[in-house]
């Protein structure tokens, strides 16, 4: 048993760590059956493969409830997402076909005669109208570009559409003539606002235009004479801390401002009476890491006034009706629905059914909502609920997406735990149990760290991404997954705890996490293995260099050094506000908070995982970790997969990015070696 490696970095100064040796790793001397590996395979791929239900918008009535199905198709390589309907009591259906492709950003018609979505069948995504008996769609839009979100007016006469304007002329003879290139931070096109008649063969008109913005998102007034929208100076993420919202009168197409204070404001919605807009704000604070607030507007401008002042946590508003704003939000690792009052700030619980809440939508009235949301022990599931002013009733389960998992046998067991970091702050985070758990005796302990980092893990019955949580329950091992200070769902002052303190205080909270699983009796400390992908790829990679407490460590999309990172990501502003400082101004902070710093003393074995294009975190986090490992002789393997940004977006690859975890994680945790079945019919069948 190694002794565990105190951590009290609390200096500005880079300390000079010194690291315990670590155990020797196991050698991988056992191979498991390859019937018994085509097995786990197939659990691999059947979790990959679950179908996921989304977006259920109710009906302006209340009798109907439209909603997406994610599929993974296999042979085509892609996730698919089709809209699925359920009318009262009936059983679902499936409504829209698209092949190949998909369906999506569905929306009632006021009357709710049709079902409008977005799909692209052979002539660029544009908007279809499909009435909810079936039948087949009718294209709406022609737009040469394709289109981006709609949205019908209050009367259903006139949906209004984003889309991206084509590339300048010059584009194309600049390629012409000097080939292919770009210039960073400059070419890019702008996305504007059309108007269309819900009629076939009807011009859309443009509503909005210039280099001026870039819009987002965008509600109709009431009356339907203007509409609302957020934008950004340029389409470059960099952007959005300028985001700021604008109102456009319909008829003539002149804009003006309605906010434009210091930070991202954003999603406006409008009043019952339309003579307010809500919008999101951080009202001075910090975007990244603050309280997102509620700000209230007259439309004909005026000041604005925070309503969510009293609220500690980031408020997503749902609808505003009658009875005021309903929004959803984390508390601690549950999602419930609130209702605020705009004009005394009072918030109220709405539903706390299912514990994990999604999304929300609302009937015309108010009485009747649909939900997105899961428990403990089931997957995401579409509910229905009635309700009177003030109070909801328990949700009613409308779908069975669970049934898929009936043949799945015993998951084993998920409850909300906490502990106290090195610091003294309080950590909660999710513990997965395996079948069979037996409190007499220890456990593998994988820990599972989410990304963000304003991210919050939550007791899911299926969760892991590119992690097989699933397999390990059942191999006998526990999975932790920490909500690490800067988690959401433990208010602004939780979220400030990493400022100018990445990675060293997410290493006292995961690791004081892991202690107190090995005090408990529950975790073997001979056998702890970490990983995360994204700010959980960070963490990960800051563990591996700067403590020896893990058997084995997967990076998956994480930084390795800020400075590396602060020049070559695509969100530069990120670093500027968790580290206060760039690096010309501050180096020893950057040194201080990057894994690269600690690389002599690692001697973690780690696995490395990153997209090619990754324009967040891109590949020289990745290169630059390895080779340090490299270079000091720690076991580490770097596997690239190719056309991938950020995420990995495709079954094929998800299922091969599962298997080197597994694959790793069997090696150094269990002694086993295992190799991936390349067969026909095997991985991407």
């Amino acid at each position: 048993m190694r002794t565990p490696v105190a951590v009290t970095l609390k200096s500005v100064v880079v300390p000079a760590l010194v690291c315990l040796p670590g155990a020797a790793a196991f050698v991988a001397t056992a191979s498991p059956p390859a019937a018994a590996q085509e097995a786990v395979l197939e659990s691999f791929r059947a979790q990959i493969g679950l179908k996921t239900v989304a977006a259920p918008r109710i009906s302006p009535d209340g009798s109907m409830i439209a909603y997406s199905v994610t599929t993974a198709d296999w042979a085509n390589n892609r996730f698919d997402q089709e809209i699925w309907l359920v009318v009262g009591e009936d059983e679902p259906f499936q409504l829209t076909r698209t092949e190949p492709g998909s369906s999506m950003g569905h929306r009632w018609s006021p009357d709710g005669s049709r079902l409008g979505f977005v799909a692209d069948r052979g002539d660029g995504a544009q908007v279809y109208l499909i009435p909810p008996v079936g039948g087949e769609a009718e294209r709406l839009t022609s737009h040469e570009h394709g289109v981006g979100a709609f949205r019908f007016s209050p009367d259903g006469t006139r949906i209004a559409y984003s889309a991206i304007d084509p590339a300048p002329d010059d584009f194309e003879k600049r390629e012409e003539r000097y080939g292919n290139y770009a210039v960073e931070d400059a070419d890019f096109r702008m996305t504007h606002l059309w108007v269309a008649d819900v009629q076939e063969g009807a011009e859309p008109r443009r509503l909005t235009r210039g280099d001026g913005f870039t819009v987002g998102s965008f509600e109709w007034s009431p009356n339907g004479r203007e509409i609302a929208f957020d934008h950004m100076p340029t389409p470059l993420v960099n952007s959005f801390p300028h985001s700021d919202i604008s109102v456009v009168d319909v008829a003539t197409g002149a804009v003006r401002t309605l906010t434009a204070a210091p930070g991202p404001e954003a999603g406006p919605m409008w009043s019952p009476d339309g003579a307010h807009i809500l919008y999101s704000t951080p009202a001075g604070a910090n975007p990244f890491y603050g309280n997102t607030e509620l700000a209230v507007i007259p439309i004909d401008g005026g000041e604005a006034r925070i309503v969510t002042a009293e609220f500690d946590e980031n408020p997503s508003p749902v609808a505003w009706t009658d009875e005021g704003v309903f929004f959803v939000a984390f508390q601690r690792t549950a999602r419930y629905l609130f209702l605020l009052d705009p004009e005394s700030g009072a918030v109220t619980l709405q539903a706390d059914s299912p514990e994990m809440i999604a999304s929300v939508d609302l009937s015309s009235d108010g009485t009747v909502m649909s939900f997105q949301g899961e428990e403990r022990t089931t997957v995401s599931e579409v509910f229905r609920a009635s309700r009177t002013a003030g109070t909801a009733r328990a949700p009613q389960r409308l779908t069975d997406m669970t049934a898929q998992l009936a043949d799945w046998g015993d998951l084993g067991s998920r409850e909300v735990i906490q502990w106290e970091s090195e610091d003294g702050a309080e950590i909660e985070g999710v513990l997965m149990k395996p079948p069979g758990y037996d409190p007499d005796r220890t456990y593998p302990l994988m820990v599972l760290i989410h990304g963000g980092p304003t991210s919050t893990s939550s007791p899911q019955l299926i969760s892991g991404y590119v992690y097989p949580a699933i397999e390990w329950l059942r191999k006998g091992a526990v999975v932790m997954m920490p909500n690490y200070r800067g988690s959401s769902g433990y208010g602004a002052d939780f979220r400030a705890l990493n400022v100018r303190n990445l990675g060293v205080g997410d290493a006292w909270d995961v690791l004081s996490g892991v202690e107190a699983l090995v005090d408990r009796g529950i975790a073997d400390p001979d056998r702890v293995s970490a990983m995360g992908w994204s700010q959980g790829g960070y963490i990960s990679a800051f563990l591996t260099t700067f403590s020896d407490r893990f058997r084995a460590i997967s990076v998956g999309a994480g930084i390795s050094n800020w400075m590396t990172y602060y020049v070559n990501t695509d969100i530069h502003s990120f670093t500027r506000e968790y580290l206060e400082a760039t690096p010309w101004d501050d180096p020893e902070i950057y040194a201080r908070t990057s894994p690269m710093t600690y690389i002599k003393q690692a001697s973690t074995p780690t696995l490395i995982q990153h997209g090619e294009f990754d324009a967040r975190v891109p590949t020289p986090n990745a290169y630059e970790l390895y080779q340090g490992l490299q270079d000091v002789g720690v076991d580490t393997r770097l596997i690239i997969y190719k056309g991938f940004g950020h995420g990995i977006t495709k079954p094929r690859e998800r299922l091969a990015a599962m298997w080197h975890n597994w694959e790793w994680f069997a090696r150094h945790i269990w002694g086993e070696s295992v190799e991936m079945p390349i067969t026909e019919g095997g991985m991407g069948r």
